[in-house]
């Protein structure tokens, strides 16, 4: 993404609405009086004596047991420097998304304008009664150091600087894996590490207690190898001096096994690779741009592992991997702190986790089937969903081996449960389609594209390569839109129907051999052919793009009429029909059919059924169906009701393995207590439902809206299901944000199409 736009769009995400990224929200009842006097006095008084009786009663009333502090002084913020605490704010609030999307911590973040250690420590150590871990964070060395070894010495808490440990934790663990590709020891191997700040001694530190010998490394800083000769050395870059002699970066790496950068980027040359020993070893993790670019290095020789801070290449050392899991498993057993031993435990379980066969749904994300261990997967990938209920039990084993564990858990089978269900889905799938899109990304013609939000839209997706838009439209207005939102998308093709007549006489020919035993003559092909949805659906089925997005601007009927006459439903299909995503804090629900069959039959309730089911698979989830009604399995008997419950049982019958059932009222299924408690044989009691179909577009229109505005979900949609080809349709008025999300819905939906078409050409 280009630097003006990037400054543009993260202003916006942080500015508008509620300004910043987070906000408190109330984990209880407060809608009545006795709520409130439940909630504060005088019932919150009974509580406080438990406490007061039992200190470590606190929490068991409070949420001091899942809530993790991120503490920054602002003096070494990555890439930005000593910006100060108020700076430095917008990374600590990101820092607590991370913890909460990915291991279900909750955060405060807290800048202090403290820079003297003494000060910093004594502040933090006042806060111990409110939080159950402290993460330190951009805080400059040396100074970061001693405020680390001080709060841990003189805390009963967790305390870990991530700056310090983070990167170690995930290099140690692909370090391992890397060095057992390539059959080497880690007590045998010279690594040259260029940096010497928190993070690279960390590394350091960590690879020493994994087996690597201390004589072994040659350490580079800004003035190049740290000697033990060299005079004003500080304590921290002493304990690492070599006593080689080596001066410059360039003669450190001859012959050397592996390279570590934690510095600044280019500072390694494709001859300093070449220069290494035999199956090199290069994590350069300089960000964004590392010391030597991923492309340069696998270029300047064959037998090389490479690892970068970055997420477009293979093995990306990303700190993500470790902190949200091992503060996880810390605070599950109410440990004291975060050990040696823990940090081991997370490098053990990471390296040992990428060594495992990949799910599919990390697989699929990033469109490879035959990711395995190997040079190219050294380390888990964020998205791997086994890494919260692998990491963060290893490292509450290690607490309660060491001895630091107030609560030991016993039932590690509950525990494991536990944690799954503590998973993100909602943003987990979001990730995942995002992902899969930017693994191949599509050919994507934006039918509207005289429009601000679909070019900033069409921006977005280029510069994150999620798709490689077209844009139809007039080309002038077009290219005086893209001037005036500093949008660079001078490369991209600029199509105006008007105007294309080769591609019209083209296009109206595809249109008029489907439609002209309709009435449709070929003249009157060519004239719908000026119109975009017309021309962007006959470029969809020619094979000249792979999706088309539209909407934005157009009533529903209108957008969808050409793409059915030009495109048509997939083979074996009679019907289409639309569905949201609707993502809530339960994780996703699917809701169908929201836009296409008014009062569907039963025949057509089957058919919206199977796609709706298909579609959700498609995105690695089970589907667990609800059939809805007004009425309960037979408690009201009428032609509506009849329609769904003939529906569920002709569905059961087909496809007998399916979590399924009906006809059920809306709240029995979506509340499974409720269910088991009224309805104890329904096929649904012990699912969580994900999947609703609605009886009539009416119901399902007003449900997903009213859960949009009312229940703050966020929806994904309409997806059209049933089509032929890649074809999706805006809501009125979308923002950017939901276009780009549609667009790689699209392309994920292109993706899976084209493979399919692919494989029966194949066979």
């Amino acid at each position: 993404m280009g630097n003006e736009t990037l400054r543009e769009d993260a202003l916006e995400y942080h500015s508008k609405g509620r300004p910043g990224k987070i906000e408190v929200i109330p984990t209880k009842p407060t809608t009545s009086q006795l709520d409130l006097a439940l909630a504060y006095s005088p019932g919150v008084a009974e509580p406080c004596k438990e406490i007061a009786k039992d200190v470590s009663n606190v929490r068991k009333y409070t949420a001091k047991g899942n809530l993790v502090a991120v503490i920054s002084n602002g003096t070494a913020v990555l890439g930005l420097g000593n910006i100060g605490a108020e700076a430095s704010k917008p990374v600590m609030e990101g820092k607590g998304i991370l913890f909460k999307v990915f291991a279900d911590i909750d955060v405060f973040d807290l800048e202090l304008n403290v820079t003297d250690v003494d000060d910093f420590v004594k502040v933090v150590k006042a806060l111990e009664p409110t939080f159950g871990g402290i993460n330190l964070e951009d805080i400059k060395a040396p100074e970061c150091f001693e405020i680390e070894r001080r709060l841990k010495a003189e805390m009963n808490i967790p305390v870990m600087h991530d700056d310090q440990h983070g990167t170690a934790i995930i290099v140690g663990a692909a370090m391992l894996n890397a060095l057992k590709i390539v059959a080497k020891k880690l007590d045998e191997v010279t690594i040259v590490v260029s940096g010497a700040g928190a993070s690279a001694l960390s590394c350091i530190k960590i690879l020493i207690a994994l087996g690597a010998k201390t004589s072994n490394f040659i350490v580079c800083d800004s003035k190049g190898v740290i000697n033990k000769g060299r005079p004003n050395l500080d304590e921290s870059k002493k304990a690492f001096a070599t006593d080689r002699d080596i001066h410059s970066l360039e003669d450190a790496m001859k012959n050397a096994d592996v390279f570590i950068g934690l510095s600044t980027s280019n500072v390694v040359s494709q001859d300093m690779v070449r220069a290494m020993a035999k199956d090199a070893i290069v994590f350069a993790l300089a960000n964004p741009d590392p010391e030597i670019a991923y492309p340069d290095a696998i270029a300047a020789r064959e037998d090389i592992i490479v690892a970068t801070g970055r997420s477009d290449y293979p093995n990306q050392v990303n700190n993500v991997l470790g902190f949200p899991f091992i503060f996880r498993g810390a605070l599950d057993v109410c440990a004291t702190e975060i050990n040696e031993k823990m940090k081991l435990a997370a490098v053990y379980a990471l390296a040992e986790l990428a060594r495992q066969p990949v799910p599919d749904v990390v697989a699929s994300t990033y469109n490879d089937p035959n990711m395995a261990f190997g040079r190219n997967y050294i380390i888990p990938k964020p998205v791997d969903p086994r890494l919260i209920y692998t990491v963060a039990p290893a490292v509450a084993k290690a607490a309660i081996e060491s001895g630091c564990a107030a609560a030991p858990i016993t039932d590690w089978a509950a525990y494991e449960e536990q944690l799954r269900s503590r998973l993100g889905l909602d943003n987990i799938l979001t990730r995942n389609i995002m992902n899969r899109a930017k693994s191949d990304p599509q050919t994507v013609v934006f039918a509207e594209a005289d429009h601000p939000k679909i070019l900033k839209a069409a921006q977005t997706v280029l510069d994150e390569k999620i798709a490689i838009p077209i844009l139809l439209g007039n080309k002038e207005r077009i290219e005086n839109l893209i001037k005036e939102n500093g949008l660079r998308l001078k490369d991209v093709k600029i199509l105006d129907p008007l105007k294309e007549d080769s591609l019209g006489d083209k296009y109206a020919k595809i249109l008029y051999e489907k439609r002209k035993r309709r009435g449709l003559t070929f003249n009157e092909s060519r004239k719908l052919m000026r119109v975009r949805n017309y021309f962007g659906s006959a470029m969809v089925e020619s094979g000249d793009a792979d999706a088309l997005i539209s909407g934005l601007t157009r009533r529903y009927p209108e957008t969808i009429r050409p793409a059915l006459q030009v495109i048509g439903v997939q083979e074996g299909t009679t019907k289409v029909a639309g569905m949201y995503i609707m993502l809530t804090k339960r994780g996703p629900v699917f809701f169908a059919d929201t836009t296409i069959n008014q009062n569907p039959s039963v025949e057509d309730l089957i058919s919206i059924t199977e796609l709706t089911a298909r579609a959700v698979r498609q995105l690695n989830i089970e589907p667990r169906i609800a059939l809805l009604s007004y009425s309960n399995f037979g408690s009201t008997d009428t032609d509506e009701t009849r329609i769904v419950s003939n529906a569920t049982a002709k569905l059961k019958e087909k496809h007998p393995d399916w979590i399924i059932d009906g006809e059920v009222q809306a709240n029995f299924a979506v509340n499974n207590n409720l269910l088991q408690d009224f309805f104890e044989f329904s096929d649904l009691v012990g699912h969580q439902v994900n999947t609703l179909i609605f009886p009539s577009l009416a119901a399902g229109n007003i449900a997903y809206k009213l859960l949009q505005e009312l229940g703050n979900a966020e929806a994904i949609g309409p997806i059209l299901l049933g089509m032929k080809k890649s074809v999706h349709i805006l809501q009125l008025g979308s923002s950017v944000r939901e276009i780009v999300n549609m667009t790689a819905l699209a392309v994920m939906d292109a993706q899976s199409k084209n493979h399919s078409q692919l494989l029966e050409h194949i066979l």
